[in-house]
């Protein structure tokens, strides 16, 4: 009995380690060096829930334009009340399968633990107020938001160069899910994935954040 205790507490003890070092580690080590400019600043939300992380980015004529192959899918990009496009990354049976805690199912909740394919979730926003507790803004130049840009449109996956819908996946009316690149899991998982994008950005982040409060403290931390 006290050796099985023992050996959780060791393994607790593990666990906060881990999460204490991928908070406060920064990742990358030495802050990344951008040139200085004039120009306009770009506002950038990250939109947080109680385990999931979504970026949103201004729906301006540069996003329609890095986006615009979404229009081609059914995808509203061009909605006139728009003002934000949202996008999250996840396992695709627990995003797919589980649009509230009222419809949790042990499958999804499996994969999300060992290993399932991945999907992308793609979203519009009209105003969103700040400041409120979850959602956390940054300012990116153009250039670092073009790589922001980049980075999600990297992560669709494409076949024979188009992107592919999921059939009759969404929350509403204007949402939509693809298919994505990469495989999930509950180490890295659809925290890490906006912690990498951020990082493309410029931003830091902590060595590794696989929840929305330990991305957003060492958010807060480095930025």
């Amino acid at each position: 009995m006290r050796t099985g205790i023992r050996w959780l507490l060791r393994v607790m003890g593990l666990l906060f380690a881990l999460a204490a070092g991928g908070t406060f580690i920064p990742r990358p080590l030495i802050a990344p060096v951008e040139a200085s400019s004039a120009a306009a600043m770009h506002r950038v939300l990250l939109l947080s829930g109680p385990i999931h992380t979504d970026i949103a980015i201004p729906l301006d004529e540069e996003t329609r334009a890095a986006f615009s192959f979404l229009a081609g899918t059914d995808f509203p990009l061009g909605h006139p009340n728009a003002e934000w496009l949202i996008v999250g990354w996840g396992g695709r049976s627990f995003y797919l399968e589980t649009p509230s805690w009222a419809e949790l199912k042990p499958l999804p909740v499996l994969r999300a633990l060992t290993v399932d394919r991945s999907v992308l979730h793609v979203d519009l926003a009209g105003h969103i107020t700040e400041p409120q507790p979850a959602v956390a803004a940054f300012d990116l130049s153009g250039d670092q938001l073009a790589r922001l840009r980049k980075f999600i449109s990297d992560s669709f996956v494409r076949e024979a160069g188009v992107v592919v819908p999921i059939p009759d996946a969404g929350y509403g009316e204007i949402d939509r899910f693809f298919e994505a690149k990469g495989y999930f899991n509950a180490l890295l998982g659809c925290n890490t994935w906006t912690a990498a994008a951020l990082r493309s950005a410029g931003l830091r982040t902590g060595l590794w954040n696989p929840l929305p409060q330990s991305l957003r403290l060492s958010l807060g931390v480095y930025n």
